[in-house]
């Protein structure tokens, strides 16, 4: 789909206390528009609609999604039809002022805008039925892009030379990203996953997709009370991350897995001397919506986007 250049990875120049050393897979640097955790579930996802003769893709997503962005471009990239079905009927009429959406519609992504209580079907036959009724015939890619081809694509994370570390952390969405670790990392390795939902399903959820292995865990104490919520620390955190490290990190997923793994550190629950790599899944476009929102209460924004454009 994209060839993408050797990822990094780049130790935080932060002295943390015990000895514990934190690094940085920067794999939101696998391409600008589809970065991170979205190249990897949508690589063996475009080759199979292509391979199958698809001349249209439909996926799902919320106002801001990154996978409704990502998807955008690929399409654009590839040359296939690209439609997105929208969480929310409400968003047909702010597209040119929400970001994501306005990105992905620049790319040639067709809207189908459903309620939210009609989202909640978009599992059902009955819901995909009536998608072919309207558009015809679509390869189907799952909100957030997890599924079988998917998981094929995160197992390609890890590399050999990642087994040195002891712990790999990521940000949980849909679970997809961290399956692909799970049945990757070697076994002495633990994988932690901060998850951006509230909620309790995504353990079962992740068991769907990898081999039995017990050497990983959720940590659901970070989320600040839910998707995309914030508080006023949490962004002084990232602003002061950016300044120490010239790392950015988006407001929604990795920078709660960074915030969370940071707060474990200060706790104590790492062993000394621990080495600790931490995976950048992307999502940077996600903070010029942010961004609009801390406006608009006249609160303190992240003060990075300029860097990621």
């Amino acid at each position: 789909m994209i060839n993408i250049p050797p990822i990094e990875t780049q130790k935080v120049p932060i002295d943390y206390p015990h000895g514990i050393e934190l690094y940085i897979k920067r794999e939101d640097k696998t391409h600008v528009h589809v970065s991170g955790n979205k190249y990897r579930k949508l690589k063996y996802n475009v080759q199979e609609a292509l391979s199958k003769g698809y001349k249209r893709l439909i996926t799902f997503g919320g106002a801001y999604s990154n996978h409704i962005a990502a998807t955008a471009y690929a399409g654009k990239m590839i040359g296939i039809e690209t439609i997105g079905v929208i969480r929310g009927d409400e968003l047909a009429s702010a597209v040119t002022t929400n970001p994501t959406l306005h990105f992905a519609q620049e790319c040639g992504m067709q809207f189908h805008f459903v309620t939210r209580e009609d989202f909640r079907l978009k599992h059902t036959e009955s819901f995909r039925e009536a998608l072919f009724e309207r558009f015809g015939d679509y390869y189907y890619v799952p909100e957030g892009g997890t599924n079988a081809l998917a998981i094929k694509g995160t197992e390609e994370i890890l590399t050999p030379e990642d087994t040195i570390y002891d712990f790999i952390t990521t940000a949980v969405g849909t679970g997809g990203t961290i399956a692909g670790l799970i049945n990757s990392a070697a076994p002495h390795q633990r994988v932690l996953g901060f998850p951006a939902l509230c909620g309790r399903f995504l353990e079962e959820e992740i068991k769907k997709w990898i081999h039995p292995n017990e050497h990983w865990q959720l940590i659901h104490d970070y989320n600040l009370g839910g998707y995309a919520k914030v508080n006023d620390d949490f962004i002084r955190f990232l602003n002061d991350f950016f300044r120490q490290t010239h790392i950015p990190l988006d407001p929604v997923y990795t920078g709660k897995m960074i915030y969370g793994v940071t707060c474990l550190i200060e706790k104590g629950f790492f062993p000394d001397n621990s080495k600790i790599m931490a995976i950048h899944t992307g999502g940077l476009q996600g903070i010029y919506g942010m961004n609009q929102k801390l406006n608009k209460k006249k609160k303190e924004i992240l003060d990075y986007e300029k860097e990621i454009t």
